[in-house]
Parts: C-alpha cells; structure tokens; sequence
C-alpha cells in the first residue's frame, strides 16, 4: 500500500490563488492523501473560498482562525492532525504539478533511512499566474551554485539560500524529531532547514514540479526593508542556534560567511543593534574583527561591495 501523505495547506489573504492550488493538489498522479487546510485569519474572501471548494468533500479539515495566529504557530496546529508518513507545507497560493507528490515519494523511498527532506525545482509565478523565472537556474546563473547540493547539507544551508521551500517533501520523523516549527520565529525555513539537516540527509529532483508564486507583499521579498525588525532578529536567533549546532571548523567557517552577510545587510538597513549582535557572534564563531571594522569603515564612507 501507498505510504499516506499529509498536505496541511495555509492561506491568509489568499483568495485570489486558492482555487489554482487546490485544484493542482487534486490534480495529483498519487491518491492516498491527507488533507488538511488553513485560513490564519484572512481579511479577505479566503475562508468562503475554501469552504465552496470543500462543500462536497467530507474527508478534508478545515480549521479557519478569528484572528491572525501566525505562519508557524498556524502549521504547528495542522500537525497534531497529520496521520501520514510524509508531509507537505502547501501555502495556498502556490502551485502543484501533477506528479508532484508521486516523485517526491518516490525519491524519499529510493534515498532510504537517514533522509528526511525531499526537494525539487520549481518556477517562478508571479499574481498572474505567468511564469518569471526557473529556481534552479535562476541560482546558477547568478553563480550561486554550480549544482544542486545534496546529502548532508547543513554546511551549505548555513552559507546560502538555494531550496524553493514549497518544493519540499517531509518526512513525519523529522518533525517529531525537531519539534515541529519555532512559532517564536518570524519565519520557518532558514531555522527548518538548519535543525533538520543536521539529523537528517536531503535528496533532489532535478525536475520541475512546483511552482511558486512570488508577490511584492510576500514575507521574503520585505525581509531587509528598513522596518523589518522582526525578521531580521529571528535570523539571528537562527544563527545562534546553528552555532550550537556546529560540529567542525568547516561548518564553523560556513557560519560565519552567513554572519558576514547578515551584519552588512544589518547595516545597510540601519539595524545598528543586530549588526553588534551578528558581529559579536561572527568572532564567537572563530572570526576575527578586521573584515567586520573594515566594512563598517568602507559602508560609511558610501562603499558597498554587494554579495552577487
């Protein structure tokens, strides 16, 4: 029998793309599903939406919230509910292909014991639904990477961004392992991706079967404007977790080439306070004061060597 997956689907203001997700989710080429949906206290027509979809289908939950409780604290609720072996983080206003959830599977079966994570690639969408950009090669051209990293990826994970989050196949154990997601966080994927790599391998799909819709209004396009204290503080707090995670001085060093960056983008939006606090852990991670005197001088000066 086909292992059972659990897709806890998300809105929030999402009215606009819900029916596209949710039809690409009953679109799958694998039928034993666990559906779980959402709304974290939408402003618009998202819970009247989803409850039209759903009229007929009396084997999914659905969980509308009064008020707005929060991304992670929003999926940590859908979890306790979860029965399947995998799960999938599906915020509803992305897109799945079809055999998303049947190659996903597939590849975690393949990989076998000690891989917990799935990820494939995926395009861009942008409020249209056109497609912008593909993830992968978006990455290389940029020279970001050569190839997708795979296997043991908690080095890599600390230097840079390159797994398209919604592209993403859970196994359960690697939640009851971590805990499910920091709800003290202002955002789950950098902090998911450190915690559970650490204890579990990640395997690749080099095929694209996501797509993932990209606003002006997202979290991650406002990460470093100047007013977005919050989310410039949990990445810190994620860097002070993964400093007590490191094992090697490899790991260690990957570390602080994340705290680098941090701490110019920490300046560059005038969050004087973080840029200490990025700093006096880049040297707690083995690094030296120098590059970090040297930047803030050139930065002051209106010298901006840009990370590519």
């Amino acid at each position: 029998m086909k292992p059972l997956v659990t897709i806890i689907g998300i809105a929030y203001n999402h009215a606009p793309f819900i029916r596209e997700a949710l039809e690409s989710l009953w679109s799958q080429t694998y039928d034993n599903l666990q559906l779980i949906l959402l709304d974290d206290g939408s402003a618009d027509e998202s819970q009247q939406v989803i409850r039209n979809l759903i009229a007929e289908r009396e084997d999914i939950v659905f969980l509308p919230h009064g008020e707005n409780k929060g991304y992670t604290a929003t999926f940590n609720e859908g979890l306790t509910y979860a029965e399947g072996e995998f799960i999938i983080d599906f915020a509803l206003d992305d897109v799945m292909l079809p055999e998303f959830i049947e190659k996903s599977v597939a590849a975690l079966e393949k990989a076998g014991a000690g891989y917990g994570v799935s990820f494939t690639d995926a395009t861009y969408i942008n409020q249209q639904s056109v497609e912008t950009d593909q993830h992968y090669a978006l990455l290389k051209n940029k020279g970001l990477i050569s190839e997708m990293p795979q296997g043991d990826i908690f080095e890599m994970v600390l230097k840079r961004y390159f797994i398209c989050t919604p592209s993403m196949m859970i196994r359960k154990e690697v939640f009851d392992r971590i805990g499910g997601y920091d709800e003290g966080l202002a955002f789950e994927d950098f902090d998911f991706w450190v915690r559970s790599s650490r204890y579990f391998r990640y395997v690749y799909t080099n095929e694209i079967l996501m797509k993932k819709r990209k606003l002006d209004t997202s979290m991650s396009a406002n990460r470093y404007r100047h007013w977005e204290n919050e989310q410039l503080t949990s990445v810190f707090r994620v860097c002070e977790k993964a400093f007590a995670l490191c094992k090697t001085k490899t790991e260690l060093k990957a570390l602080r080439s994340r705290l680098f960056y941090e701490y110019r983008q920490a300046l560059r939006t005038d969050h004087t306070d973080l840029a200490s606090m990025h700093a006096a852990l880049f040297i707690k991670a083995g690094g030296t004061s120098l590059p970090l005197i040297l930047y803030k001088i050139l930065s002051q000066l209106g010298i901006d060597f840009r990370r590519t």
